[in-house]
């Protein structure tokens, strides 16, 4: 009897893994290029894993120097902070954090945002996160340019941005270290 629940378990178990994993939707499965722009001088990456999901970048390839330490984090805001949604759902940022926890840079990989030509998917909006800490306010309007009046995007997706950084530092991170 004992057996039979143990393999009851484990069905119900990994029916369950699979019904969490289906809902991760897959806006990039290839994104080497992303992890290399937001750390350039990484010469290895993690696959995607964890809690919360995120890549590790490495400067030393972990798989020859099996002691080497990460150099940084990215994650997809999505996997970090699912349930923020711009006017239109969902907005695919990949996101860069070093060890002293200020972003790299931040990719724009996929919206349904009407507006969001205008908006969230210039270049320059983006590029404002770059070098900003996890303890800046990032708030749109002072530390955080509107490009845009379509606030709702630019407010989803700058909350997205903070409080993936904040919840992936205080996860990976060393407070002392974080500036």
């Amino acid at each position: 009897m004992r057996r039979v629940t143990l393999v009851v378990f484990a069905t119900l178990m990994t029916v369950a893994s699979v019904a969490v994993l289906a809902q991760r939707r897959v806006t990039n499965s290839k994104p080497e290029p992303y992890l290399k722009q937001l750390f350039p001088e990484a010469v290895a990456f993690s696959p995607l894993e964890g809690t919360p999901l995120h890549f590790k970048a490495y400067a030393v390839d972990p798989t020859k120097n099996p002691g080497a330490k990460p150099i940084g984090y990215a994650f997809w805001t999505t996997d970090v902070t699912p349930k923020e949604y711009g006017y239109h759902g969902p907005i695919f940022f990949i996101v860069g954090l070093n060890l002293q926890g200020r972003l790299t840079g931040t990719i724009l990989d996929f919206d349904t945002e009407p507006y969001g030509y205008f908006s969230i998917q210039p270049k320059k909006f983006g590029a404002q996160f770059v070098g900003k800490s996890v303890r800046d306010p990032f708030r749109v309007g002072e530390d955080v340019d509107a490009v845009s009046s379509a606030s709702i995007s630019v407010a989803s997706a700058t909350r997205a941005i903070r409080d993936g950084s904040r919840i992936m530092a205080r996860q990976f991170l060393n407070p002392a270290d974080v500036k």
